[in-house]
């Protein structure tokens, strides 16, 4: 399956100079957060390809245009083929904000998920807007990681964590791709594809 994950930048290539079939062969897109409302509508109607997303924590005006066509998977599990996606938007919390939590605030949104991880057995990719604490993240308060998703990754071991929020213009030298213990890390900046091979291990 090859999906196309993207966040934080919208893409002029896609958006300003647009050809038919330029989604040709994607199957599934996922939005880790921070785009455009009306570009996820754009990606998802030229696309005809299901997009997931999660919120950034700048998506405070996605309550009053939501991207239309498109399925927010928040604190939830989503099954696309086969393939169980876990949703966690939003950022540490650093100033008053919607999407914004504290590492307590997002243990407990996690905890609140137990039922729902238990019955899927788990998951294949988790989804979120900030990167796990200590990979990928930064220094400053706002781009700091989630222990929880770090606590997460260790106990399920999905093939994969896609997150936005760290933009790799910010001259931190973050990779586009890497591994944590046994989970391939994407930064989703702006736009990438891969292909999840779901018989074969996963690598970076």
């Amino acid at each position: 399956m090859k999906i196309m994950v993207m966040s934080d930048v919208e893409s002029s290539y896609i958006w300003d100079h647009y050809k038919p079939g330029m989604f040709q062969g994607i199957d599934l897109i996922l939005s880790a957060g921070d785009l455009n409302p009306r570009y996820l509508t754009f990606v998802e109607t030229f696309s005809n390809t299901p997009l997931l997303y999660v919120h950034g924590n700048h998506d405070e005006k996605y309550q009053a245009t939501p991207p239309e066509g498109c399925v927010c998977i928040e604190d939830s599990i989503i099954e696309y083929q086969g393939i169980r996606i876990l949703g966690l938007g939003g950022s540490m919390r650093y100033r008053v904000g919607t999407h914004q939590y504290s590492e307590r605030e997002m243990q407990r949104r996690i905890r609140r998920l137990w039922l729902k991880l238990h019955s899927y057995g788990g998951f294949d990719i988790l989804l979120t807007h900030a990167p796990a604490a200590g990979f990928h993240d930064g220094s400053d308060l706002c781009h700091q990681g989630f222990d929880a998703f770090r606590q997460l990754i260790e106990k399920y071991q999905p093939k994969y964590h896609i997150h936005g929020h760290v933009h790799m213009n910010y001259g931190m030298q973050t990779p586009r791709v890497s591994q944590n213990m046994q989970t391939i890390v994407i930064n989703a900046y702006r736009t990438h594809t891969f292909t999840y091979e779901e018989n074969q291990p996963a690598k970076p």
